[in-house]
């Protein structure tokens, strides 16, 4: 196999990989990502004349070094990922001996805690799409504006309501909404579906949308004869994609005021702490996300200070002698 061929993705054992891959529902983008990193990782191997099956440790680490150099510690993670996942495979299948990787030690990054907001800045979000429809005017041969405003405010409520992912968001079509039972059915990460909870607000707005937003938005399909399934349309009435829905909530961001870095996902990282300090258990939580592992729900355990605090209150020795001592202690100062 010439070095040519592996950086094009046409190594035998990369095409099969990406089938499996392609079997397991995984998203196009994530093995877009894994054919371009593990065919340079072959191209690389080829051109050192190593068989990418039995490459010595020296190989690896010179890989290594080369990833570091190259690239920020996220990326050359990323990267690593994706060639230790093809090696386990293989290895697998049996068509290596096993993983070259296993025995390297590799970098590990730190684990940010996610941006979260705080309830009044959720507020403060919503607030600016309500100025947006105190503010409308409508005008002949424009899309009212009142339409957008109304699908701007179902998409934030929605989107923090159930903390669903800017794709789920994107991809929620009429017939995965159920209005009188407060929920939608979403598809996540490896096809699985899972029902995200609707509340009071969320309903309404949904509501008003549906009934005086999103049929003014429909009507401006380029083909009128095809009703457009998607429940949030763009102006020209067709789907909102994942980019207008960040364009959309980044220029609400700026309205209400709120720091650079809160994006689509900042509202889905607010839902699950804001459900953990209410008092919510971290396992249904991590079944309203989606996630397939109490680990990675567990992260928001360490941005919930109301939780966090009400452990230490009732664990740390000192924190219980003072609150016994003075009834008083636990209180806000005034």
């Amino acid at each position: 196999m010439s070095a040519a061929d592996a950086t094009q993705g046409t190594h035998p054992a990369l095409d099969r990989f990406l089938l499996a891959l392609a079997a397991r529902d995984t998203s196009e983008h994530t093995r877009r990502s894994y054919r371009a990193t593990i065919a340079g990782y072959l191209s690389w191997l080829a051109d050192r004349g190593t068989d990418w099956r039995t490459p010595a440790r020296m190989d690896l680490r010179a890989y290594l070094g080369r990833l570091g150099a190259t690239g920020a510690r996220s990326s050359v993670g990323q990267r690593l990922a994706a060639i230790r996942s093809f090696h386990r495979w293989a290895a697998r299948e049996g068509l290596a001996p096993g993983d070259p990787w296993g025995a390297i030690a590799t970098p590990r990054l730190p684990r940010r805690l996610p941006r979260v907001l705080e309830v009044q800045q959720v507020e403060a979000l919503l607030a600016a799409v309500d100025a947006d429809i105190a503010d409308v005017t409508r005008v002949d041969g424009v899309v009212p504006r009142a339409a957008i405003a109304l699908r701007d405010r179902a998409l934030v409520e929605v989107a923090y309501a159930a903390g669903l992912r800017i794709s789920e968001l994107a991809a929620a079509d009429l017939g995965s909404l159920d209005l009188g039972r407060a929920q939608v059915t979403v598809v996540g990460k490896g096809r699985k579906e899972r029902i995200g909870i609707l509340g009071r607000p969320a309903v309404l707005a949904l509501r008003a949308y549906l009934e005086d937003g999103r049929p003014v938005l429909a009507a401006r399909s380029a083909n009128s004869m095809l009703e457009p399934t998607a429940v949030f349309l763009n102006h020209r009435g067709g789907p909102l994609g994942v980019r207008g829905l960040r364009y959309r909530l980044d220029r609400l961001r700026r309205r209400a005021g709120l720091p650079l870095g809160v994006s689509p996902h900042t509202l889905r990282h607010s839902f699950a702490t804001h459900l953990l300090d209410g008092g919510a258990d971290l396992r249904v939580v991590q079944e309203l996300l989606g996630h397939e592992s109490l680990a990675t729900t567990q992260i928001y355990t360490h941005v919930s200070p109301a939780r966090l605090r009400a452990a230490y209150r009732d664990a740390h020795p000192r924190a219980r002698s003072a609150r016994e001592s003075d009834p008083g202690a636990g209180s806000p100062s005034r």
